[in-house]
């Protein structure tokens, strides 16, 4: 048998970052690719994403990932697809807001527009990822903002919350008590409850409609405090029927 920490979905997770390697080997920033030396980086750092397979220092990579301003933002993400996915699942990747900001550094790429096996490798990596956030005794990254990479990452909530609707490992139902006391708030103002570039109502609803009709039978199970239904059930109402509700908590926006 493998060791406690080696469970399925750590191995499967492992698999994929492996997969992502394989995928990616040689990859390497268009060469005619540029940046500001003043705000990005120097000569030499450019050189380096313009080298394969060459590990990147981790502030190289911290700035490389942010930027928003490459001319080929796509070749740029697979020549660090390995080495920024890797830290990702290890917890090593600290964001300027939330994990909302790496989502949308994979969104930049365009990676669903790759070819089919570079987007596969990608999707297997951010599959795999999701379902060891919820379902693994402990993670680098809390399973919300791994939510949030998978949600900005592919422009869509639907198939995240699919598979968390899949799994009832009871880990998905401590993971989703943990979730519901960061999102409320906003979610509650009818924000999504990461950083986001724009206003996104489909997902806002889609995320809260589920939360309301879904998120009750996994409290019961965790034994959630009283107020946290009452959250759950707030989000399945609008306008005034949500904030004049008795349980209003009074939150201001």
């Amino acid at each position: 048998m493998p060791p406690a920490d080696r469970t399925p979905s750590r191995l499967r997770l492992d698999a994929a970052l492996h997969g992502l390697a394989t995928t990616f080997r040689g990859m390497t920033a268009v060469p005619d690719e540029n940046n500001c030396e003043c705000h990005w980086g120097s000569a030499e750092d450019l050189a380096q994403l313009k080298t394969p397979d060459v590990a990147l220092d981790p502030d190289l990579l911290r700035r490389t990932w942010q930027a928003t301003d490459w001319s080929d933002h796509g070749a740029v993400l697979r020549r660090i697809l390995p080495q920024f996915a890797a830290a990702l699942a290890g917890g090593r990747v600290e964001p300027l807001f939330d994990m909302g900001d790496v989502g949308q550094s994979f969104g930049r790429g365009k990676w669903q527009q790759w070819p089919a096996d570079q987007t596969a490798s990608v999707r297997e990596f951010l599959h795999a990822w999701w379902a060891d956030s919820l379902t693994a005794p402990d993670t680098a990254v809390p399973a919300y903002e791994v939510f949030a990479v998978c949600a900005e990452a592919s422009g869509t909530v639907t198939p995240w919350l699919a598979v968390w609707d899949g799994t009832t490992h009871p880990t998905a139902g401590r993971r989703l008590v943990e979730a519901l006391g960061r999102w409320e708030y906003d979610l509650l103002g009818d924000e999504l409850p990461w950083y986001a570039r724009e206003h996104d109502e489909k997902r806002i609803g889609e995320l809260s409609a589920w939360l309301a009709d879904r998120a009750p039978a996994r409290l019961t199970s965790q034994g959630a405090p009283e107020e946290m239904y009452h959250r759950v059930r707030l989000l399945g109402l609008s306008g005034p029927a949500r904030w004049e509700d008795p349980h209003w908590p009074g939150h201001t926006y």
